[in-house]
């Protein structure tokens, strides 16, 4: 069976802790504030025009989108081991530098799972538009990235983990 890079998620180990965490955090503590919350509106009395359950139910529907998204992704995840990676081609985890061959600019991204995506960081999820353009690339390819305002081109410049 032949799968699509794009049906994993990848994170680091970090990245895979952490999203590990919160899942727990949310099918224990969340799960209990919610039933508790519930079990306090009950006790309100009439359920039928209980804006309290109302809400706590609303919330537990939440909660458990959340939670089985989580294990969703979790269930698709590969945590990377860079040390694995062919440091010739840019890859999850890749810092890439990039020229934008119309400005002459120099821009630097770390390619990141979507989940780890931040900009102010510099991190770019690789299925942003630049992510899956330079994913698998190699040094002096030059890829066409669809922006709003059309069609740039960049060269990568540098790859570095």
């Amino acid at each position: 069976m032949n799968h699509d890079m794009s049906d994993f998620t990848y994170l680091t180990k970090e990245g895979f802790d952490r999203l590990s965490a919160k899942l727990k955090e949310l099918k224990t503590k969340g799960r209990s504030e919610i039933a508790a919350a519930i079990q306090k509106a009950r006790e309100m009395g009439d359920l039928s025009e209980n804006a309290e359950y109302d809400a706590a139910k609303d919330a537990q529907g939440l909660l458990e989108m959340e939670i089985s998204k989580l294990e969703h992704t979790m269930s698709n995840a590969r945590v990377l081991d860079t040390s694995d990676m062919d440091s010739n081609r840019a890859y999850i985890l890749s810092t890439v530098k990039l020229k934008n061959l119309k400005l002459g600019k120099m821009i630097t991204y770390t390619l990141v799972a979507e989940e780890e995506a931040d900009l102010k960081a510099n991190k770019l999820s690789v299925k942003s538009p630049v992510g899956k353009a330079v994913l698998g690339k190699e040094v002096g390819d030059v890829v066409e990235i669809e922006i709003p305002a059309g069609t740039v081109q960049f060269e990568l410049i540098e790859i570095s983990r």
